[in-house]
C-alpha cells in the first residue's frame, strides 16, 4: 500500500492507486461501525445512567451536532493540510472520545466522547470522498462510491451484533473462558458490560492511524465544486433560499434516519416488552442491512425514472412504513420498523444530488 504519489492529469496519465482505494472503503466501515452503534446502546444507557428520554437523546444530538460543527473547519484544514494528517487527526479525536467514556463511563463524560467521535468522523467524510475519486480514477468513482456505501451498510449491520456479543457474554458463567471476554471483564465494569463496545472502538482506531502513517498517500487535485471557499461563499450560500430549502431537506433526511435507528430497539421494548439486547438490537441491524439492499435497487430505478418520481416513491413508502411500526401491533412493527431502513435508502444521495445540482456555488 505504499503508493507513489500521482501528478496531475494534465501531465500525465492518471495512476491508480489500488492500496488507498481499499484503505478508504475500510475507513468507510470504521465510520459506519462508529456511527450507527448508538442505537443498540439507547436502552442500556438508559438503565445505567437511570435517564429521561430527554436527556438521552442529548446522546445523539451531541454526535450529529458535531457534523455540523466540524464540517465546515475540516474542508478548510483540508486545503491546508492535506488528506493523511487530516485523516490522522481525526481518528486521533475518535480514539479520545472512545478512551474518554472507556475509562470514564458517565452521562456527563458520554455526551462529549460522542461529540468528540462525531467531529473526526464528519472530518474523515469530508478528506475521503475526494481522495476515493483520485485513488480509483474519475471514471470508477461511481463504482466505487457505491461499493463505499455498501461497506457502510454492512458495517451498520454488524455493529449491534457486536454489542449483542458482549453484552450476552460477559459476566456470564463461562464467558471468561473466551480470551476477549475475559480481558474485557477486566477492563469494563460489571453492571455496564456494554461499554466494552467503546475499547474495541477504541483499539480499532488505533490501528486505523498506525496503518495511515505507515501509508504514501496521492496527490489529490481537487475540482472546483470539491474545495473549500471562504466564509464569504458559506455566508452567500445561507442566503439562498434554495440552498436553505435543500438543507432543511437533508436536516429532516438525518432526523428521520437515525432518529428510528436510535429508537428502534427502546421503542420496542417500552410497548411491545421486546428483549432490546437480542431482538431489539437484530432490527436494528436489519434496518440497516434493508437500507443496504434499497440503495442497490435504488441505482436501477435511478437508471429507469426521474429522480424526483423514486424519491417522492420511497418517501410514500417510508411515511407508510413509520406509521405502521408506530401504531401497528408488535409483530407488524417488528417487521415495518425495519423496512423504514429500506424506504429511507435513496433519499440521502437523491436529495444531497438534487441539492448540488441546483446552485451554481
Amino acid at each position: 500500500m505504499n503508493d507513489n504519489a500521482s501528478v496531475p492529469a494534465s501531465h500525465a496519465a492518471p495512476t491508480r492507486h489500488y492500496g488507498m482505494v481499499a484503505l478508504i472503503f475500510l475507513t468507510f466501515f470504521v465510520i459506519s461501525l462508529l456511527t450507527n452503534i448508538i442505537g443498540p446502546l439507547v436502552p442500556d444507557i438508559i438503565k445505567s445512567f437511570k435517564l429521561s428520554l430527554t436527556l438521552v437523546a442529548l446522546l445523539p444530538f451531541a454526535f450529529f451536532i458535531a457534523y455540523g460543527f466540524m464540517s465546515i473547519p475540516a474542508g478548510m484544514l483540508l486545503e491546508k493540510y492535506r488528506e493523511k494528517p487530516v485523516m490522522i487527526a481525526a481518528f486521533v479525536l475518535a480514539f479520545c472520545g472512545a478512551m474518554l467514556f472507556s475509562l470514564s463511563p458517565r452521562y456527563s463524560t458520554a455526551i462529549l466522547s460522542l461529540f468528540l467521535i462525531g467531529a473526526g468522523m464528519a472530518a474523515l467524510q469530508v478528506a475521503i470522498n475526494p481522495l476515493l475519486r483520485v485513488s480509483g480514477g474519475e471514471e470508477h468513482f461511481a463504482f466505487n462510491s457505491v461499493m463505499a456505501q455498501l461497506l457502510f451498510g454492512s458495517a451498520s449491520f454488524l455493529s449491534p451484533y457486536i454489542y449483542s456479543y458482549f453484552v450476552r457474554n460477559l459476566g456470564q458463567p463461562g464467558g471468561e473462558g473466551k480470551l476477549l471476554i475475559g480481558l474485557m471483564s477486566k477492563l469494563v465494569p460489571p453492571e455496564l458490560p456494554w461499554v466494552a463496545v467503546y475499547w474495541v472502538f477504541a483499539v480499532l482506531v488505533i490501528v486505523m492511524i498506525a496503518v495511515l502513517a505507515a501509508v504514501r498517500f496521492p496527490l489529490v487535485v481537487k475540482k472546483e465544486e470539491e474545495r473549500a471557499g471562504a466564509w464569504a461563499t458559506h455566508k452567500a450560500l445561507f442566503k439562498n433560499k434554495v440552498v436553505l430549502l435543500y438543507f432543511l431537506g437533508i436536516f429532516a433526511y438525518v432526523g428521520t434516519e437515525q432518529g428510528v435507528a436510535n429508537w428502534i430497539s427502546q421503542f420496542l421494548m417500552t410497548y411491545h416488552k421486546v428483549d432490546p439486547q437480542t431482538v431489539g438490537a437484530s432490527k436494528v441491524s436489519l434496518f440497516w442491512g434493508l437500507m443496504t439492499v434499497g440503495g442497490v435497487l435504488g441505482l436501477v430505478l435511478l437508471k429507469l425514472f426521474d429522480s424526483r418520481k423514486v424519491l417522492v416513491g420511497f418517501a410514500v413508502a417510508a411515511i407508510v412504513f413509520l406509521s405502521l411500526a408506530l401504531f401497528g401491533p408488535g409483530p407488524l412493527a417488528l417487521v415495518m420498523f425495519p423496512l423504514m431502513g429500506f424506504a429511507a435508502s435513496v433519499m440521502w444521495p437523491i436529495i444531497f444530488s438534487l441539492a448540488l445540482n441546483s446552485v451554481s456555488s
